[in-house]
């Protein structure tokens, strides 16, 4: 279930949303979209990511990016990594490597990409590919600001790496009147605390 509140006054051109989960608590590193009613929003070129390797573990744990960005997965461990993906989004695989691999992998179709490392298994991470340039990822309140948003009609979406595999992102309808706006939304999970 997702519910959405919202209240704008003239001031900023920005919405900021809280994620809560069932019991009222924030929920940090849930991807929070926005996707304009009427087509993709402003053409923006999407700008390259990096999901990195440090301490046997993936940084960040969640990373959101538009439809047809390149992402580099620099290798800062001692120890080598072979980052592969199964996913219907984007099924790739790094090769056993050390350092910065050459060129970036391109995420070109929405959806969501779980990534792992065949040598170390306890390696986990998520990539949410999105159609849509207004995007972000909630910090430990639960709150993430989408920048640049013209007024009309959205539809505001909220991913969460715990939600049930192949369910599809919560959706509300939104009308966004410009300047500063909130919203908050509930999602029925239980958040992770962040580490």
């Amino acid at each position: 279930m997702l519910v959405a509140g919202l209240t704008a006054t003239p001031a900023w051109a920005a919405l900021s949303v809280q994620v809560l989960d069932s019991a009222g608590l924030p929920v940090a590193n849930a991807v929070v979209y926005a996707e304009p009613a009427t087509g993709a929003g402003p053409a923006k070129a999407p700008k390259q990511a990096e999901v990195e390797q440090k301490d046997t573990k993936f940084f960040p744990l969640v990373t959101v990016v538009q439809t047809g960005t390149p992402i580099l997965f620099p290798n800062h461990d001692k120890v080598r990594h072979q980052v592969y993906s199964f996913s219907p989004a984007k099924t790739f695989e790094l090769k056993l490597y050390s350092g910065v691999p050459g060129n970036p992998i391109l995420f070109d179709k929405a959806g969501t990409v779980v990534l792992g490392c065949n040598i170390h298994d306890q390696m986990v991470a998520y990539i949410q590919v999105v159609n849509t340039p207004f995007f972000g990822v909630t910090d430990r309140q639960g709150m993430v600001t989408l920048d640049g948003m013209g007024n009309g009609k959205y539809t505001l979406k909220a991913w969460y790496f715990k939600m049930a595999q192949n369910e599809p992102a919560q959706e509300q309808a939104l009308t966004y009147q410009g300047g500063e706006a909130k919203a908050s939304l509930k999602l029925n999970v239980k958040a992770v605390p962040v580490q």
